[in-house]
């Protein structure tokens, strides 16, 4: 604490981001990066950048790369909003459409930003609890007055999606509210709610380069939805930073869209390696919660989670755990390539053994 210190800064307690230990020969498996590099398209269209274009401002709008998602998504360009990430979009998001005097909604066990924002942003919330199945249960938000609603889906970090009826019926009870679902990693199995858009004024679907399209270096999000909402994004932004997304990073975000063949087979792989961890985890005592994500959430019958982790850790593999009362004995582990995996999967065999 600083004498220097605004009385907000006092208050707040930050995100904290998964670990990213600097030791060779780690097998990362904390932070859902995708474990593919990037297409070779992006890494072209990096090199294809003019060192002259350094110099100058990127295009504020980004427009290339809105005209690429909006024809990807059956979109108009006015209706998609991009960022430096999804984190920020989701900043922009809470401010824009999702402060209001009634409270904002979202899951009790859910992505660990969205209380940040708001106490950064006083904005007022109420934690809906997950299921016993720890699944989101939209009839426990039909009757709720509230100002806005959000929540990952698939959830994060358990990985469990609801499928598009259930998205449609929290819009249909909530015409007056922003519902906004935040699909960072829907890719790997869940339904998108975009082909929504167009009916419900009142949905907007949050997405991201940093898992599917493994690009988290470059720092690349963004947001679908009708024009209303979009320009209301566009007005937060351009009151806050007007170049968000500098050149190369949206010189490789219009790349990755253009191989869709590699695109779907990335992504497959990690669907088929998620398949077989969890098969290969209930074997030896776990039980693994459906997902629909580049991740599994998984605990052990009898074997306290902080204790497996810290063996993982002592073989040079980091997993993510929560401290979270509800969630304590869990493990999010992010699925790997299949060497890494299989090596996941040795370790927690021996440790389980042992």
């Amino acid at each position: 604490m600083s004498q220097f210190w605004s009385p907000l800064v006092q208050t707040l307690t930050p995100y904290v981001p998964g670990e990213q230990p600097k030791i060779a020969g780690l097998i990362k498996l904390n932070t859902n990066e995708n474990p593919y590099p990037p297409s070779p398209a992006v890494q072209a269209a990096l090199q294809a950048v003019p060192a002259d274009a350094l110099r100058l401002y990127p295009d504020p709008d980004a427009s290339k790369l809105k005209q690429t998602l909006a024809a990807y998504h059956g979109l108009d360009a006015n209706e998609v909003f991009v960022g430096n990430g999804s984190d920020e979009v989701l900043g922009f998001v809470f401010m824009a459409l999702l402060k209001h005097d009634a409270p904002l909604l979202f899951p009790d066990i859910t992505y660990s930003f969205y209380p940040v924002y708001c106490k950064l942003l006083d904005i007022a919330y109420e934690e809906v609890p997950l299921n016993d199945a720890m699944q989101i249960d939209v009839a426990d938000y039909a009757h709720r007055r509230c100002g806005g609603i959000i929540f990952p889906n698939p959830n994060a970090p358990t990985g469990t999606a609801l499928p598009l009826s259930a998205v449609e019926a929290l819009l249909k009870a909530h015409p007056d509210a922003v519902v906004a679902v935040d699909e960072a990693y829907v890719d790997f199995g869940a339904e998108t709610a975009v082909p929504l858009i167009r009916r419900y004024p009142n949905l907007l679907v949050i997405r991201t380069f940093s898992k599917s399209r493994s690009l988290a270096g470059l720092r690349v999000g963004f947001a679908l939805g009708q024009p209303k909402l979009i320009e209301a994004l566009e007005r937060v932004k351009n009151s806050f930073n007007s170049y968000p997304l500098d050149c190369m990073a949206q010189a490789g975000a219009v790349a990755s869209y253009g191989d869709e063949a590699y695109f779907q087979q990335t992504r497959q792989a990690i669907i088929a390696s998620r398949e077989q961890v969890t098969q290969a985890l209930q074997k030896i005592g776990f039980s693994v919660l459906p997902s629909s994500a580049n991740f599994i959430f998984a605990r052990h019958a009898s074997i306290p989670a902080v204790q497996l982790a810290a063996g993982l850790r002592e073989r040079a593999i980091i997993v993510r755990h929560f401290k979270h009362p509800r969630i304590e004995q869990y493990l999010r582990i992010t699925i790997g390539t299949p060497e890494e995996c299989a090596t996941l999967v040795k370790a927690l065999s021996e440790l389980v053994a042992a």
